[in-house]
């Protein structure tokens, strides 16, 4: 089964689940990136394969990525990364879908950025878990800029880390989130 599939119908769902008058922005091309620190080594990873979807007037998101995405400074890093922590080839994707609050109906009219709340379910390593992040909007030349950060424990989602490697590795690793939309039409 082509990988992308269940994405399509997460996206088309999302789409066709709310009027036809609602802001609807859509990114094939969004950023995340993880970053964890620890007296031995600090590991960071960026991944810009995001699709994503951000409905602002019935105040949904949803995104999609592939694990294989994530870049690192080290090639044996990120093939471990992928081999052994995430099993990307067992776990291909992550995905979020969840929901806005504290984002007035109209503040994006006015400029600037916006702040609100994401919570849902985060889908990681087969392990779903419900989070909640700070997340600010803003509309800039008819795009929309979401952006995103909150902390994800490894352990919360079952990735084991080998007893050799386990000092060298934070508890929780920071994670951000920037999709920048453009209106679907």
């Amino acid at each position: 089964m082509n990988p992308q599939f269940p994405l399509r119908i997460l996206l088309l769902a999302l789409l066709a689940a709310t009027p036809a008058r609602a802001q609807k922005y859509l990114t094939k091309k969004g950023f995340i990136s993880f970053f964890s620190t620890s007296p031995i080594e600090d590991i960071e990873a960026r991944n810009q394969q995001v699709t994503a979807i951000v409905d602002v007037g019935g105040n949904q998101l949803a995104f999609v990525l592939p694990i294989t995405g994530f870049v690192f400074k080290r090639t044996l890093m990120q093939e471990h990364f992928n081999e052994n922590y995430l099993e990307s080839e067992k776990y291909p994707k992550a995905t979020f879908t969840g929901r806005l609050t504290g984002l007035a109906p109209d503040a994006l009219a006015a400029p600037g950025p916006h702040p609100a709340q994401a919570t849902g379910d985060l889908t990681l390593h087969g392990v779903t878990r419900r989070i909640a992040a700070p997340a600010t909007l803003e509309l800039k030349n008819g795009q929309l800029l979401a952006t995103a950060t909150f902390d994800i424990a490894p352990a919360d989602f079952k990735i084991e880390i080998p007893l050799l490697v386990r000092d060298r590795i934070a508890k929780t690793v920071a994670v951000k989130v920037v999709l920048t939309g453009d209106l679907v039409k």
